[in-house]
């Protein structure tokens, strides 16, 4: 039996905040590892034909997350994921910010943070992404570069990646 996964994704303007709530038809450990593990974030964390690429990333309190999107003619946007705490297997909350290829955060791009957590749900996991900005310019920018278009294709990625990891075990 096929069900039907939650996937809801809201806006609130007075806080600052985007919420996403997504399940994802794969186990605990799958899913946090699809989350801090460079190799498998590379596979999924991009919107289709964009791909994700890592240059270094550090998944510890006080680590980091430095990759690019690379577009389909070889463009580049890199970013900055600052982690700030993290308890394995159920939350973790990084700084992100658009940056260039040497780490340096761009200020004059949104930033934002965001806190992750992860609940195990009999044979899915429900990840909740609390997205904070500083000021209302920054999320209304972040909407208007088709951030809910580009994490929709992005989550769906994780859904194929996570089918194949179940058909392979």
């Amino acid at each position: 039996m096929k069900r039907n996964l939650v996937f809801e994704f809201s806006v609130n303007k007075e806080n600052n905040t985007i919420t996403v709530k997504r399940e994802f038809a794969a186990e605990l450990p799958l899913v946090w590892d699809a989350y801090n593990k460079s190799e498998i974030l590379d596979q999924w964390w991009a919107p289709k034909p964009w791909k994700s690429r890592t240059k270094s990333m550090d998944f510890r309190e006080g680590g980091y997350w430095h990759y690019a999107m690379v577009g389909p003619e070889g463009e580049e946007h890199w970013a900055l994921a600052n982690y700030k705490a993290i308890d394995p297997k159920k939350r973790f909350t990084a700084l992100d910010g658009f940056a260039d290829a040497e780490g340096v955060v761009n200020t004059e791009m949104p930033q934002s943070k965001w806190e992750v957590s992860f609940t195990p749900k009999e044979e899915v996991t429900f990840v909740e992404n609390l997205i904070t900005f500083d000021d209302l310019s920054q999320l209304e920018t972040t909407i208007q570069m088709g951030f809910k278009e580009g994490l929709t294709m992005a989550m769906e990625g994780l859904d194929a990646l996570l089918a194949a990891q179940k058909q392979e075990a």
